[in-house]
């Protein structure tokens, strides 16, 4: 069977997160790999389900992706670092590659230029340097 990878997505902004997910399944199709999407509230919860998705014994790697977009409060500054720390914490402590695929954004239109428009894709980024990451693993291992 094909290796498999996840995709734990925070579902916070649904159009959003519609967007992250197919520009990294694209990118995992493109690679002859099976993938599996898991969906999540928000940005928050990503590493939690990056943790699971490692832990299975699955998934050669997970693809994180969700948004957060500043607002009025201090929320913004606590969602986003505790994303990326705990997404780090994961592979860190479980050798599985997880990306940190989510917008940290000031707008709405800063987070659609990163999700496939001007900008870049966000979404297929987080796919690729799973690929990569995943790679390097297999190709270090005794």
């Amino acid at each position: 069977m094909a290796e498999a990878f996840a995709i734990a997505v925070g579902r916070f902004y649904e159009d959003l997160a519609e967007r992250l997910v197919e520009g990294a399944t694209e990118v995992f199709d493109g690679a002859g790999v099976a993938v599996e999407v898991h969906d999540v509230p928000g940005a928050f919860e990503l590493p939690l389900a990056a943790s699971y998705c490692a832990g299975s014994g699955r998934y050669a790697g997970v693809a994180c992706l969700g948004a957060v977009i500043r607002g009025e409060t201090d929320h913004y500054d606590y969602v986003c670092g505790q994303a990326a720390a705990g997404i780090a914490r994961v592979s860190l402590d479980t050798g599985v590659p997880c990306a940190f695929g989510v917008l940290t954004v000031e707008s709405m239109d800063q987070a659609l230029a990163r999700a496939g428009g001007a900008k870049r894709h966000q979404g297929g980024e987080a796919a690729r340097a799973v690929l990569r990451m995943a790679e390097l693993r297999r190709a270090l291992q005794p």
